[in-house]
């Protein structure tokens, strides 16, 4: 979300979609002769956890060298392109004086990460996932250094932030779809929610971690060092990414010239529309985030609601909470990374975000508002684990890239409409009572669509 039995869906083929697993054993790039049926094996050690390891996160992913690698890199750029990420609001801000082109800025990058990851799904789904990765990863270390460039150079011109930023979220497109469809082919089908958590758990500390180093960097070396920092994090990106297993498609036919153009973007689409529990599970995510984000009311609510705390820190507090309780959830994931009804877990997951959003509304107490949404931020873990792993084992691997793209613009788009409805909202309805409001809707809704449509909460990974 923040930031995811079966009708007509076919998993029969999750295993078999794991082709080159024993290539991601091994230590460097090597020809993908692995057969398309061979799942990646289980070793014995890995099917019982005992003790306090069944409650902390579950690390089995961890032992095949090509995820570590994969993930190992997400370490570093989490932290690297939140870095970025603070970095050009603040130069635009500095820039202009103004908040509303830092909001400009912000929708600058909107259509070009939705139009390249549409098209980028469609990309990795016809060449190696691999190469494709490397070249994108590459472009947007090298939009990083153009960032650095401008900065130290003092150009001061919004327009070529804008066009950066419009270029590094166009190459983030491509990449993302990529990235995450390689997954399924690095680790076994029982270890994908497991995967999942652990990435997960990565991008929310970056999420925490980042603003708070740039925060204390930007007095120490200044902004433009920022963006050369993530430049330099982003090189040990492109070296993990060179030593992973090379990772083509696993049919002549998806491999097919022309593959990655209009008709294979809408291919995917029907394919969505045929597929009810794939639909089902990006609308949950929709419903939580439209509904459901309330960051947009976060310095109406620290201004007013909780001034008495300080407006610096309630601000503070507001914004850390969600991503906070997100990484506590991943911490102990190993208390739900192993439920079969994934669509079941999604579902109580999305109803426990909406309760836990109402709670936060209704909350006069700082401290009480925060561990209200600290708690949506864990609903909001096990909702990207298990929507995840959805995506990764219902579809076969050639359109698994496809499919990611949609994800992808479906959790940049979800809170971006977010921070519009609740804005308006909130100016005229109070920012308590929007936020509450909005929980509540998003509860309400969730259990009639799980009611009324079943095929999400009968979804079950073993099926």
């Amino acid at each position: 979300m923040y930031r995811a039995t079966r009708t007509g869906v076919d998993t029969s083929k999750g295993s078999a979609d794991n082709s080159a697993a024993e290539q991601a054993e091994s230590e460097g790039p090597p020809s993908p002769a692995a057969p398309a049926d061979r799942a990646v094996p289980t070793a014995p050690a890995d099917r019982e956890r005992s003790g306090w390891r069944r409650w902390a996160m579950d690390t089995r992913p961890l032992r095949r060298p090509a995820y570590r690698r994969l993930w190992s890199s997400t370490i570093v750029t989490a932290v690297g392109s939140q870095l970025t990420a603070v970095a050009v609001p603040k130069q635009i801000y500095d820039i202009t004086g103004s908040s509303a082109w830092v909001g400009y800025a912000s929708f600058a990058g909107l259509l070009p990460l939705v139009v390249f990851a549409l098209w980028g799904g469609a990309i990795a789904d016809s060449v190696d996932r691999r190469g494709l990765l490397l070249v994108t990863n590459t472009g947007i270390a090298v939009t990083s250094l153009l960032f650095w460039i401008q900065a130290v150079t003092g150009l001061a011109s919004v327009a070529v932030l804008m066009v950066l930023l419009a270029l590094q979220q166009a190459f983030f497109g491509l990449n993302s779809p990529a990235r995450v469809a390689s997954i399924a082919r690095l680790v076994p089908k029982e270890e994908l929610a497991a995967a999942n958590a652990l990435g997960s758990t990565v991008m929310q500390t970056g999420l925490v971690a980042g603003p708070l180093l740039a925060g204390a960097l930007i007095p120490v070396v200044g902004l433009p060092e920022l963006y050369l920092i993530d430049a330099l994090a982003l090189c040990a990106t492109v070296w993990a990414v060179y030593k992973l297993p090379a990772l083509p498609p696993l049919t002549a036919a998806a491999a097919a010239a022309g593959r990655a153009g209009l008709k294979a973007i809408v291919e995917g689409f029907r394919y969505i529309s045929l597929h009810q529990v794939l639909l089902l599970s990006f609308l949950a995510d929709i419903i939580a985030m439209v509904f459901g984000m309330p960051r947009a009311l976060f310095p109406q609510l620290a201004s007013q609601t909780y001034a008495p705390y300080g407006e610096g820190l309630a601000l503070g507090l507001l914004f850390a909470a969600i991503p906070i309780g997100a990484v506590l959830g991943g911490l102990m994931s190993g208390t739900f990374s192993g439920a079969r009804r994934h669509g079941l877990m999604v579902i109580v997951a999305v109803v426990a975000w909406g309760v836990a959003v109402t709670g936060f509304g209704l909350s006069s107490n700082l401290w009480v508002a925060v561990a209200f949404l600290a708690v949506a931020g864990v609903a909001d873990m096990v909702s990207m684990v298990f929507r995840g792993a959805i995506l990764l084992s219902a579809v076969t691997d050639e359109l698994r890239g496809r499919m990611q793209g949609v994800f992808t613009v479906v959790v940049a788009g979800g809170p971006r409409l977010a921070d519009v409805l609740h804005g308006t909202a909130g100016s005229a309805l109070g920012a308590r009572t929007a936020v509450a409001g909005g929980g509540l809707l998003v509860v309400v809704s969730t259990l009639v669509l799980a009611t009324t449509m079943p095929a999400l909460r009968r979804y079950s990974a073993s099926a």
